[in-house]
């Protein structure tokens, strides 16, 4: 079946306070767009994300997640967004754009999510909720139109939903000059008293010995949970054979004492995951593995750096929020943090979405974790 055969044109007229009447299409990609589909992710208004990603599809394809490649039109433009799906009893399906959909701005969102809906009626999906989580920048005028477009709020569940970003277009000197002086002071630090930091190549060492700095944080901070390290083993697989994943460490006393995992996305660089060991005696070798790190990003052509993941800019100094030192630490390379809309629901079939809220998503939740041992999303 071609995609013209099965594209559902939506020709509603609805419209947000005074933008222009924009028409979308919905319909599944192609087998040429997903055998290129990072080259159409990277091309979309806001340059994708790596959760859309053709690695990222692979880590979650047979997961428990249906993986859909979805693409909205409108004249002019095309946005290319990874969909996971999931069936659950009576419910039907669920549909989770991750950091979707890509699009140019925050008026186009209800139309583009009609057409979303329209779309897996024409398919008789059985959809009964579309989940969202745009990254579109928080402010009174972006929640004005989540509400018209007919959003419901949901619990977030991307730990960068609220992040500190760096721009690293400029040249390196001016790059180094933007971060605050105390990440200047610990990267001069750290280089002065021989901190050297290593590129190390992908393969199972490395991810033991990532793994393991993630665990002692994790043990020592009490922060995010952690997955299982083959989901990891999995993930870093995914990106390093596309080219785009790199890991950098700084030893100790002949060990890993801190190790990041970061990502190149388009013109996006991503600090995914991180950890260290405590009490080290090193001052600042922390900072000198993000510098480096950023640099190598540069050399990639990234033209910011996403630091992934802090508290809220209205909890940045709460010493009682689980992210308040990654916060801290994060936030000395660019002081701003920046607050996405987040996650919400838009909603297809009221009464089974109302038992979704209401305990179902809950209960499959707890399910889901007895069975896998693994995190539900």
């Amino acid at each position: 079946m071609s995609a013209r055969s099965y594209e559902y044109r939506n020709r509603a007229s609805t419209r947000l306070d005074t933008a222009p009447l924009r028409e979308f299409t919905a319909r599944f990609a192609t087998a040429e767009e997903i055998e290129n589909w990072d080259k159409h992710v990277t091309a979309n208004p806001n340059g994708g994300n790596m959760l859309q990603s053709a690695a990222y599809a692979s880590v979650k394809n047979g997961s428990g997640w249906k993986v859909r490649f979805l693409v909205l039109e409108s004249p002019g433009t095309a946005s290319y967004n990874l969909v996971l799906e999931k069936k659950f009893p009576v419910l039907g399906r669920l549909w989770y754009l991750i950091k979707g959909p890509d699009l140019a701005a925050a008026d186009d969102l209800k139309a583009a999510l009609d057409a979303c809906a329209a779309f897996a009626r024409s398919r008789k999906l059985n959809i009964f909720t579309i989940k969202v989580e745009p990254d579109i920048i928080d402010s009174s005028d972006a929640q004005a139109k989540i509400a018209a477009a007919g959003l419901v709020k949901a619990p977030n569940i991307q730990s960068n939903d609220s992040t500190a970003l760096l721009d690293i277009s400029q040249p390196e000197e001016a790059v180094f000059k933007a971060i605050s002086s105390r990440a200047r002071n610990a990267i001069r630090r750290a280089e002065r008293e021989g901190c050297e930091v290593v590129r190390k190549e992908h393969g199972p060492e490395t991810y033991r010995a990532l793994y393991d700095l993630m665990a002692d944080t994790v043990k020592a901070k009490g922060s995010m949970p952690l997955r299982s390290y083959d989901y990891y083993a999995a993930f870093w697989d995914e990106f390093c054979d596309r080219g785009q994943g790199h890991f950098f460490f700084a030893y100790e006393d002949g060990k890993p004492s801190v190790g990041a995992f970061v990502i190149n996305y388009g013109a996006k660089a991503t600090y995914k995951d991180g950890g260290s060991t405590q009490n080290r005696k090193q001052y600042g070798d922390s900072h000198l593995v993000q510098w480096t790190a950023i640099r190598r990003m540069q050399e990639l052509g990234c033209t910011e750096y996403d630091f992934c993941g802090t508290p809220p800019s209205s909890r940045i100094k709460d010493k009682s929020h689980t992210l308040y030192g990654m916060g801290m630490f994060k936030t000395s390379f660019t002081k701003t943090v920046t607050d996405f809309v987040g996650c919400h629901d838009y909603v297809l079939a009221p009464l089974r979405h109302r038992l979704w809220v209401k305990g179902a998503e809950r209960v499959f939740r707890r399910i889901e974790m007895a069975r896998t041992g693994q995190q539900f999303y």
